[in-house]
């Protein structure tokens, strides 16, 4: 991250839409050229936060500042320093992909060369194809372009790979990464969990339009209260307590817990190891064994007691 100055400052910000608060006390703090992700249930009040912060929507209380310019009562400015691509764009249906990418560069002072800028988000072969022949993952590329036309200083990215294949969505994630070396701040929003450990610095968890947890991807892992998992099922019969006691006094061991015909043990350091050699010099037989690690999916789940879900409701 570049510079010690907050690149996006959201104070105390609370939204309600009409009995429904969806947004309630937000405060968050956004370095330069950081990627800072948002992850919410549905409901949560990811959309209505990062409206506020693009000054769509104004809050009923509370401040935001992008780059020192108040997002509300300068939208001019605003508009010139900061990039918005949201997951409901709409754009003039009979407009070709290079007529939109040209008029939006003739709303900035210095924007991409719009050549550059629609092959970079793989459309070079759809420069020409109206807006409303595109498929949804097209229209996507597309509203990601335009979001970048003006070489905003921040970028916020409303769920970016929706819709697109395995690999336009690593061309995705190599321009986001490429963002951040250019010295961009980006407020990414996702459900794809991959993508928001590969890519961001830190993460916002809201639940409730509460931000309940705020860390690394691995932070918040690690405040999941475990780091790694090794499953597997005896292959017979085992007395009772007799698992307990052998691997919860094993230094690496956390917690051990039956899950129908499966144990499962959660830890640290090197959990599948020492959870191995303790079954072998203790004579017991297992199948099905397996080490996998904790992941932000496990965090979220812990941190918020939800799933999260794959539609995004305001």
């Amino acid at each position: 991250m570049s510079g010690t100055s907050p690149a996006v400052e959201a104070d105390g910000l609370h939204k309600r839409y009409r009995a429904k608060v969806a947004v309630d006390d937000v405060s968050l703090s956004i370095q330069g050229g950081e990627i800072f992700g948002i992850l919410g249930r549905n409901g949560a009040g990811k959309t209505t936060t990062v409206e506020l912060i693009a000054g769509l929507r104004r809050p009923d209380r509370g401040t935001v500042r992008v780059l020192g310019v108040d997002a509300h009562r300068d939208r001019a400015r605003l508009r010139q320093i900061l990039g918005v691509q949201l997951q409901e764009s709409q754009l003039h249906a009979a407009l070709t992909v290079t007529e939109l990418v040209r008029l939006y560069r003739t709303f900035y002072r210095d924007p991409l060369d719009a050549g550059e800028l629609i092959e970079s988000v793989g459309l070079t072969a759809s420069r020409g194809t109206r807006f409303q022949n595109l498929s949804g993952g097209q229209q996507q590329r597309l509203s990601i372009a335009l979001a970048l036309v003006g070489r905003p200083r921040v970028v916020i990215l409303d769920e970016l790979t929706t819709g697109l294949d395995p690999e336009a969505r690593r061309q995705m994630w190599a321009t986001v990464a490429a963002l951040r070396e250019n010295g961009v701040t980006v407020l990414l929003v996702s459900h794809a969990m991959e993508e928001v450990e590969r890519l961001c610095d830190r993460v916002a968890l809201l639940d409730a339009g509460r931000v309940v947890a705020l860390d690394s991807p691995a932070g918040l892992v690690r405040r999941a209260g475990f780091a790694q998992r090794v499953t597997f099922v005896p292959a017979g019969p085992v007395p009772e307590g007799l698992l307990e006691g052998l691997l919860e006094g094993l230094g690496e061991v956390e917690r051990v817990r039956a899950d129908g015909g499966r144990v499962v043990v959660e830890g640290r350091d090197d959990l599948l190891q020492a959870v191995s050699v303790a079954l072998v010099r203790a004579g017991v037989v297992v199948t099905e064994t397996r080490g996998e690690r904790a992941t932000l999916d496990d965090a979220f789940v812990a941190l918020t007691g939800r799933h999260l879900e794959h539609e995004e409701v305001r």
